[in-house]
């Protein structure tokens, strides 16, 4: 009797090594690459890490590659990732459209390709952003409202981003139909350095326009340029005549908001929610199952005064 026990203990054994030996092939470390041009923007930055907090609770190693706004070394760097035959490759907020060769290299190389907010082509598994167009309808007609469908505004955009570009469609379908609103300039914000960049644009745009009324309200496609000219606005003492809204409701610009600074309006866009999204579908998609859709949107919200507690 103690001999059976022996025995079957030990076939016990080997069974639940050989079971670990099949489990632990199948949860085979995932290596993926994370290209941006933008780390420097704090959007970004804050994706980036939530997604590498993530991945890490999966067990997938995450190699993250910033080329600081330069795109041909982006697509080079692609090509790099291919090469090293990474298991997925995620574009943090890199626009596809510039990275069409590499997303069909990566296609042929069985490797999937997927959008961190950078919007979706062929070729591109799946999309996790916010809803583009719904931020800056929201946005844009707070703030069109805030001074009465009538005056001069600013624009700081940055048109070759995805999502910057379609909340910059918005602005321009809703300005058309606002005759009463006319677009003094719109300015290209760099990035790296939006802030910066933002205020030195808009410190030279008060001067040339130093007219009382002559500059009724300031659209931003993010909080990053709505900060820089929101600074460059108090600091010409030209706040009570200006308004600013922006979009991703970031820490700066909530803050702004309830100190009651010209900053008066901003959509907040969850990058964390984001970040889980794109490691849920990369598990679909490592299971063999694909993306749930082809592009996902994680909630956003509009902030204001009267919605801050």
């Amino acid at each position: 009797m103690i001999r059976m026990f022996k025995k079957y203990a030990l076939l016990g054994c080997i069974g639940m090594m050989v079971l670990g030996m099949v489990w632990g092939a199948g949860a085979e470390e995932k290596t993926i690459a994370m290209l941006t041009p933008y780390l420097a923007s704090v959007t970004t930055n804050q994706m980036i890490q939530a997604f590498g907090k993530e991945a890490q609770q999966k067990g997938w190693n995450v190699i993250t590659i910033d080329t600081k706004g330069d795109f041909a070394s982006l697509a080079s760097r692609m090509e790099d990732m291919i090469a090293r035959k990474v298991d997925a490759i995620v574009l943090g907020m890199a626009d596809p459209i510039q990275l069409k060769d590499q997303i069909k290299k990566a296609n042929e190389a069985n490797i999937p390709v997927l959008g961190g907010d950078a919007g979706w082509i062929p070729g591109v598994a799946c999309n996790v952003t916010s809803n583009n167009y719904v931020m800056s309808a929201m946005m844009t007609t707070y703030l069109f409202n805030a001074i009465n469908l009538e005056g001069n505004i600013v624009v700081f955009t940055h048109r070759p981003h995805h999502g910057v570009r379609k909340r910059t469609l918005v602005l321009d379908a809703v300005l058309a139909e606002n005759p009463n609103i006319k677009v003094l300039t719109e300015h290209h914000v760099q990035v790296p350095g939006p802030i910066e960049d933002a205020r030195k644009a808009m410190e030279s745009i008060l001067i040339a326009n130093s007219a009382p009324g002559s500059i009724k309200a300031v659209w931003a496609a993010w909080d990053e340029p709505a900060i820089g000219a929101t600074q460059a606005i108090i600091a010409a003492g030209r706040e009570k005549e200006i308004v600013v809204a922006g979009i991703d409701g970031t820490s700066q610009a909530v803050e702004l908001i309830k100190k009651g600074s010209p900053l008066i309006a901003t959509v907040s866009q969850d990058f964390g929610g984001m970040a889980k999204i794109l490691v849920e579908q990369l598990e679909r998609i490592f299971a063999g199952q694909g993306p749930s859709s082809i592009e996902i949107y994680a909630p956003s919200t509009l902030i204001t005064r009267e919605t801050l507690p």
